[in-house]
Formats: C-alpha cells, sequence, structure tokens
C-alpha cells in the first residue's frame, strides 16, 4: 500500500511503502538495515529479533514503513494465540521490556502519526487474521544519546502501564553516589559483605567471555528462578525449552561483537555460583534485564545486593550514566534508585473481537494499576500467592 509522503531530504516527493511479512532472512537482513541507523531498545536489536524469529519462525513477522525502498520504522511482532484471539506483541512478550521500535530518527522527526495508518492496514490484511497489536513496556522515550527522540507509538493513545522501571543517576560518577550518606552505608556494608564471603571460601565476580560460561551461568540462572517463582506461586517464564534457547543464543552471539550489546555476570563463593545477572547496553545506559540468587546457606548475606555493587559501579566506569534496574518495583530496587519511569500501553485492534478485547484489556490495566499502588492491597495479594503455592509468607526482612 503506498500513500505520498510528507517527508523529503531534498524536496522531491517521495513515497512511503507499508509491508508485512514471516521474518524471512530477507526481511531480517532489512531490519538490521534499518537498526545501523535507527534508534530502538535492545528487545527491538537485530540480534534480539534474529533469535527469537529463529525459535519461532512460524509466528515471527516484520511489518515495515520504507520511504523509496529504504526501512525507516519496524515493528518486529509474534503472534499469539490468546483464546479464539490471535494478538501481535513485541518479539519476546513478557521478556521485552522498555520497548522502543526501530525507527530512523531523521525520519521521525519529519513524520506525523498519519503515516503510521498505512502500516496498520496492512497488519489488518495479514493472514492469519491479526484481531489486535498489543505494544506494551513502552519507553516514553530513548534517552540513548545522540539518538534521543521520544516514541512515536505515543501517537496512538497510550495509556499508563502498571509496570514501572527503577534506575540510579550515575551521571555524576560512582564515587559521588556512594560519598552520600546513604552511599557510605551502601558501601560500608559491601565491605561487611566481602569478609563474610570470603570467610565462606574463594569470592568472585565472573562474565561470561565464551559460550560455555554462557551456558554455566545460564543454567544456574534458570535453576534459580524456577525455585523462585516456585515459591511465590508464579508460573516460571523461564521454563520453555524454546525461551531457553532463545537466550542461550543471544547471550552467546552477543559475545562476537566488538561491544557485546548483551553480558552475562554471576558471583561465585566457594565454587557455586549465589547471584546472576543478565544486562543490556542501550546507549548511555546499562539495563539489568533479569537476575536471580540462589536460596542457600548464604542468601542471609544477600548476594544479589553484592552483586549490583559491584555491577553499578563497573557500569560508571565504562561510562555509562544510568544503570536501570527493568521491570517491576521491589524494595531491593528501592535501595537504590532515584529515578522512576513509568512505562505506557497501546492497543490496535484490527477487527470487532479485537475492540472488545482492547477495551477489556484497558478495564484490566486500570485495575491492576490500582492494586500495585495501593500499600496494602498489593503486599496482601502477594503473601496470598505464596500460602497458595504452600510457602510461607516472607518477612519484610527477608
Amino acid at each position: 500500500m503506498d500513500a505520498a509522503a510528507p517527508f523529503s531530504r531534498d524536496g522531491q516527493p517521495r513515497r512511503e511503502t507499508a509491508s508485512v511479512s514471516l521474518a524471512s532472512e530477507s526481511a531480517l537482513r532489512n531490519y538490521e538495515q534499518l537498526c545501523d541507523v535507527a534508534v530502538h531498545a535492545p528487545p527491538q536489536g537485530p540480534l534480539w529479533v534474529r533469535n527469537w524469529s529463529r525459535h519461532h519462525p512460524d509466528t515471527s513477522i516484520i511489518a515495515t514503513l520504507s520511504v523509496d525502498g529504504r526501512p525507516v520504522f519496524a515493528l518486529a511482532l509474534e503472534i499469539v494465540a490468546l483464546g479464539p484471539l490471535l494478538i501481535a506483541r513485541f518479539m519476546g512478550g513478557c521478556h521485552a521490556n522498555g520497548n522502543f521500535p526501530a525507527t530512523d530518527p531523521v525520519w521521525l522527526d519529519h513524520a506525523g502519526p498519519a503515516v503510521f495508518a498505512a502500516l496498520f492496514d496492512e497488519l489488518a490484511g495479514f493472514r492469519p487474521a491479526i484481531d489486535v497489536v498489543l505494544l506494551d513496556r513502552l519507553l516514553p522515550a530513548s534517552d540513548a544519546m545522540p539518538l534521543s527522540r521520544p516514541n512515536p507509538l505515543r501517537a496512538f493513545r497510550p495509556f499508563d502501564s502498571p509496570d514501572i522501571s527503577l534506575a540510579v543517576d550515575l551521571s555524576g560518577g560512582f564515587e559521588v553516589m556512594i560519598a552520600s550518606p546513604e552511599g557510605r552505608g551502601k558501601h560500608k556494608r559491601y565491605r561487611s559483605q566481602a569478609r563474610k564471603f570470603a570467610a565462606a571460601g574463594t569470592c568472585q565476580r565472573i562474565e561470561a567471555t565464551n559460550s560455555e560460561e554462557v551456558d554455566r551461568l545460564l543454567d544456574a540462572f534458570f535453576e534459580m528462578k524456577a525455585a523462585r517463582f516456585a515459591s511465590m506461586g508464579i508460573t516460571d517464564v523461564f521454563a520453555p525449552p524454546d525461551v531457553r534457547a532463545f537466550f542461550r543464543n543471544l547471550f552467546a552471539e552477543s559475545l562476537r561483537e566488538p561491544s557485546p550489546p548483551f553480558v552475562l555476570h554471576g558471583l561465585e563463593v566457594a565454587g557455586k555460583l549465589r547471584a546472576i545477572t543478565g544486562s543490556s547496553r542501550c546507549g548511555n545506559r546499562l539495563i539489568c534485564e533479569f537476575g536471580s540468587i540462589s536460596e542457600d546457606e548464604l542468601c542471609h548475606l544477600s548476594p544479589g545486593n553484592f552483586l549490583f555493587f559491584d555491577n553499578i559501579r563497573e557500569a560508571s566506569e565504562q561510562g555509562f550514566t544510568v544503570y536501570d534496574f527493568s521491570i517491576g518495583d521491589e524494595p531491593y530496587k528501592r535501595q537504590w534508585c532515584d529515578t522512576e519511569i513509568r512505562y505506557l500501553e497501546t492497543l490496535i485492534p484490527l477487527t470487532a473481537a479485537g475492540k472488545a478485547y482492547a477495551f477489556a484489556h484497558r478495564q484490566k490495566v486500570r485495575l491492576k494499576t490500582r492494586l500495585k499502588q495501593s500499600p496494602t492491597l498489593w503486599p496482601l495479594l502477594k503473601t496470598m500467592r505464596r500460602i497458595l503455592a504452600g510457602r510461607p509468607a516472607k518477612k519484610d526482612s527477608d
């Protein structure tokens, strides 16, 4: 579908073309071409998209806007069934956080909301028929200098997500941060933890630098996370074999890059991994995409917090000005963070059933947001979930 394009770099009329296809090799190459100049979040990066589509070839699609054959905007999506409905969402589902679609920043400076109509018309005509496009956990704007831009999906009447991201400002440097009264307390605790870990055995921080180390750290992480989710009465979203294979490929192939966009760290004490983090690098921001600890005899020493201290210090030393804990509001994050980012969501219904789903989803999000913002109801619900899972409720100090 073609439409007259208002955007022109040389004053000549241009044509915008919208297309939707499975994530074929040709489509992936075009997407990577766009990412060479685009602003995008890590879950919309070429490495993420290529590896996710490798493990989900029949449900991964790429919707692209091009100007005179050159890609300028793209949505890398997966089609999933929800009851009788088919929903298109970002590749990775709940693993994709802080989303920002691949967008040519120069094109975006001249583009208005109307330019996206052709793209969603193409999505509406795609087969199998998609009922609704759900774009959630949207980053309101990218601060990946020098490509800082507002999220173009804000044109689609977004609403607040129930999920937030917490981050710590490192623009003044790590030493300035730990020189504050709160920072001095963190540093004192870190030194105390270091002595206690050393007393238990050799203590070292590990960064995965080859595929064997990637497998070792991810094996430990998957085991930790499975135990953690079971104790909380939550479905383990890392359990499916295709998800595990995706993350193994993602972190292993990242090591081929001069500056790996994804990196794994672990804390090893007495020959055993006690804490794991998986992070992404995005402009001036280091993002902790996931993390977990081993529930063992040393967990009372907070190995996760100890690893975060080293990760944040290294991030500052490497020139990052923001350490982003990503999605989730937890007490251990609040101990570090001075910045709160409210994610956005938007839905584009393509069928009558999609419109009904969009209405119901908005009401669900409003209710979930109220619950999460309640200082009494949300902790109570989490406690009830643990009890129903057959585990005792945790104390606030745990």
